[in-house]
């Protein structure tokens, strides 16, 4: 069964100091404008078909904005995650977007994070799914993937740039096989996670969202996990946003313990454990958080 898998439009967005960021547009044009970072790995049409379909009819513009060295965004190490709330900003500004709501998934968690500690009362609310904790200074939570690469955090660093290149060839060589690769993935997740990839038009969302983030290179990710084990330029504790956290119990990849760790950080913050599910299953939540988002946007102005 073939899927409709284009977005609305796909801008590209010339910061000032030369750099450009890529991102996919679904929804209602003119509504609130909603920006969703993606995961890690991912790109700018890591979104569930129907949320895109939802964004339609809760009248929402839904922006997946690609980092840093995916897709057509040019490739850049910030100094920490922080100054990727400038990027935003400058993107924001150049589709004449002056407030909007925030979603992310997994390492598009800290990013979503930072946007909401700097840029202040230009962001309406934050949504985090399955999101990376901090694994530096004093609001580090212990455990989990991010953790421990924090050990080899300096080898990271130099090798980053090969290791993109060498995602990006093997990403490449495997797109024939990716349906294979997908279900070969999902035999190896938990329960949560191989019901996500056991439905069709996930399979061909991922599918095509990797084919499209990797199609010129694929250094995001190795830049993520580089700025994940360093300190974040923020702390959670400051931001003044309300922030919704949606977590699996059963996350193999973040332990729920970081979003317990995190909500009771943020000064407005709350926490929906999702029963049995791992790591992606938030992607089902799409309607709650969208919901939520302008339900905080509104109150935010009534105030």
């Amino acid at each position: 069964m073939p899927f409709d898998l284009a977005p609305r439009v796909e801008p590209v967005v010339t910061l000032p100091d030369g750099r450009s960021l890529g991102a996919s547009e679904y929804g209602d044009p003119d509504g609130r404008a909603v920006l969703w970072f993606h995961g890690t790995p991912g790109g700018s049409r890591q979104i569930p078909l129907a949320a895109r379909t939802l964004a339609d009819d809760l009248g929402v513009r839904l922006i997946l904005v690609e980092r840093p060295g995916v897709g057509r965004s040019s490739p850049h190490l910030h100094a920490n995650i922080a100054g990727f709330a400038s990027d935003i900003a400058a993107f924001a500004d150049a589709l004449g977007i002056d407030r909007f709501g925030l979603a992310a998934l997994s390492g598009g968690g800290p990013y979503a994070l930072a946007c909401a500690a700097r840029l202040g009362d230009r962001v309406a609310a934050a949504a985090i799914l399955g999101g990376v904790a901090p694994a530096r200074g004093f609001e580090a939570a212990p455990g989990g993937l991010v953790g421990f690469a924090t050990r080899f955090a300096p080898v990271l660093h130099v090798a980053r740039v090969p290791l993109g290149h060498a995602l990006w060839a093997l990403l490449r060589v495997t797109r024939p096989i990716g349906p294979l690769g997908i279900r070969a993935y999902a035999a190896l997740s938990p329960e949560g996670d191989r019901r996500v990839f056991e439905r069709p038009e996930m399979q061909a969302m991922f599918l095509d969202d990797l084919a499209v983030a990797g199609q010129r290179q694929f250094h995001a990710v190795p830049a993520d996990i580089v700025l994940f084990t360093r300190d974040w330029g923020f702390r959670i504790a400051d931001i003044a946003v309300p922030v919704r956290f949606w977590h699996g119990d059963a996350d193999n990849i973040v332990p729920l313990a970081h979003a317990e760790h995190m909500a009771a950080l943020a000064p407005d913050s709350g926490l929906t454990v999702r029963s049995g599910e791992s790591h992606l299953g938030g992607l089902d939540a799409a309607r709650e958080v969208l919901s939520t988002v302008l339900e905080l946007w509104d109150r935010r102005v009534d105030v």
